[in-house]
């Protein structure tokens, strides 16, 4: 005779394929992972195109002075780092997820410095957020 399973009446286990694609937080999971993949990777990459804004109006004049003018070059720095952290999410949202959260509260910080960007730096803060949600689903759903 077969003997029993250990598992609870009616619970499969989150690691199975054909379980885990239809429960709402792995599906939670896949948006965030997508959106935190996407999003850093376009601004990143509008660093240097200024397409969608034009980033240099995000860095305090305090922050511009300390780089002895050269802003605009630090901002593309900034550019090569948020693509790299969107790759990130994209292969390893267990470890890159923190990553993006810990960058947008400094994003945070730096838009406090700024007279008039408070909407912007309360939008990252939900960002930050979300991504800190992404790492915590990772926990579960990152098999990589």
């Amino acid at each position: 005779m077969a003997h029993a399973i250990n598992n609870p009446a009616g619970t499969a286990s989150i690691k199975s394929d054909s379980v885990a694609t239809t429960r709402p937080s792995y599906q939670a999971y896949q948006i965030l992972r997508f959106a935190f993949t996407v999003a850093p990777i376009v601004a990143g990459l509008d660093k240097f195109f200024h397409l969608l804004v034009n980033w240099d109006q995000y860095l305090p004049s305090t922050v511009n002075s300390l780089t002895g003018g050269h802003g605009h070059q630090l901002m593309l720095v900034v550019g090569v780092i948020e693509i790299v952290a969107g790759l990130g999410v994209a292969f390893k949202p267990r470890i890159f997820a923190y990553i993006v959260a810990i960058w947008l509260v400094l994003i945070i910080v730096n838009l406090l410095m700024i007279p008039g960007y408070f909407d912007v730096a309360l939008r990252d803060l939900g960002l930050s957020l979300g991504a800190l949600a992404l790492g915590r689903l990772s926990a579960e759903y990152d098999v990589s």
